[in-house]
């Protein structure tokens, strides 16, 4: 098979976590190539819920909480580089969110997890707030009478989805990435100075390679000596009309886009792999979504779809360097959103340097070696 063409740096997938790192890996001044598949692949990037999240992240696991916080800080710095290659606007909002409780078992259930974060990271977590449902209601009127106290943190906030993608698309056609389309990588062989990447499209030699091909990164990485174990975590998204704001803030289970239109989703199905929305579960999403804020019972929903989150055995993120072919590359995590922003301005640089830092260790895959021998 012919050679077709090379790059400095090859990253597989062009959604939000490859399109992140490809953008940071270019601002390095890296030839950097994305191959990507098809629209009607299984993408996660369409389905995220646009949320920069920091508040219940990291319980038994420090190290996370503390690289969501970091995140979320460093958003700001993140969105304004990204304004500036691309023109666009996401639409950045981190005024602070509720995870509303809407029986006592759930309220104590948040704090429980907040606090036990909290006393994990030594005090180093995001700040949070307990408030009982008069608490709720005074800083959130349109709450329903079923809500019986919320779980509020500062820290986070929220993106315009949608915009997001576009701009860092078009951020990197501005940095000079080399985006191809409908280059499902089907094969890596490891060579001399490099990897050969094979598909439909014929043959790309890259001298280093980047996994962030979603779900597919488990199948990718045993070809270059790396390790990505997934489990199924499918979930669904329901989209109202626009409609007027309803509250200033967001949470994780209800948001008002900067457009108008409110996002509703909190579900999980572990055991299928079919795409399509189960409308049992899009019953409950809404009725519930209705008991935090009954003025929703009032709008249509215009759109309804299903997602796969690339998600983790453990649930955190996985950043490694293959040992056996140490230009390989791999980064798999669920909160492509809340990421973004140590993906490109942290995670890529080390990789245009050639090494990881030692504080992504704790993300190794290594750690499944252990659980699975032990």
């Amino acid at each position: 098979m012919p050679l077709l063409d090379d790059c400095d740096i090859a990253v597989v997938g062009g959604g939000l976590v490859g399109a992140a790192l490809a953008w940071g890996l270019a601002r390095t001044g890296l030839k950097t190539m994305v191959l990507d598949g098809g629209d009607l692949d299984p993408r996660a990037s369409r389905a995220n819920f646009a949320l920069v999240w920091v508040q219940g992240k990291g319980l038994h696991a420090p190290h996370y909480a503390l690289w969501s916080k970091a995140s979320a800080e460093r958003w700001p710095t993140f969105a304004a580089a990204l304004a500036a290659d691309s023109g666009i606007d996401v639409a950045l909002s981190q005024r602070g969110a509720f995870s509303f409780a809407l029986s006592q078992g759930e309220l104590g259930m948040l704090a429980a997890e907040l606090e036990t974060i909290a006393a994990e990271t030594n005090g180093a977590a995001a700040p949070y707030e307990i408030l009982t449902a008069e608490e709720t209601r005074r800083r959130l009127p349109l709450v329903g009478q079923d809500v019986v106290g919320a779980a509020y943190s500062p820290a986070d906030g929220h993106v315009n989805s949608l915009r997001l993608f576009h701009a860092l698309h078009t951020a990197m056609r501005h940095r000079g990435v080399d985006y191809r389309a409908c280059h499902a990588v089907e094969r890596i062989e490891p060579v001399d100075a490099g990897f050969r990447l094979a598909g439909a499209f014929g043959t790309i030699f890259a001298r280093r390679i980047v996994l962030a091909a979603g779900i597919d990164n488990q199948r990718l990485a045993a070809m270059v000596g790396l390790h990505a174990p997934l489990k199924h975590s499918k979930g669904q998204i329901l989209v109202t009309e626009k409609c007027r704001p309803l509250f200033e803030h967001t949470s994780a289970t209800i948001r008002q886009a900067d457009e108008g239109g409110v996002m509703i989703g909190d579900s999980e199905e572990t055991h299928t792999t079919a795409i399509a929305t189960n409308q049992e579960i899009s019953a409950v999403l809404a009725n519930r979504a209705v008991r935090v804020f009954p003025c929703l019972a009032e709008l249509n929903v215009v759109r309804s779809w299903a997602g796969f989150r690339v998600k983790t055995r453990d649930g955190l993120p996985i950043y490694a360097q293959s040992a056996s072919h140490p230009g390989a590359f791999i980064a798999v995590c669920h909160s492509g959103v809340t990421l973004a922003a140590n993906h490109a301005l942290v995670v890529a640089p080390q990789i245009a340097g050639g090494a990881l830092s030692s504080d992504l260790a704790p993300f190794h895959s290594g750690r499944f070696h252990v659980s699975e021998n032990s």
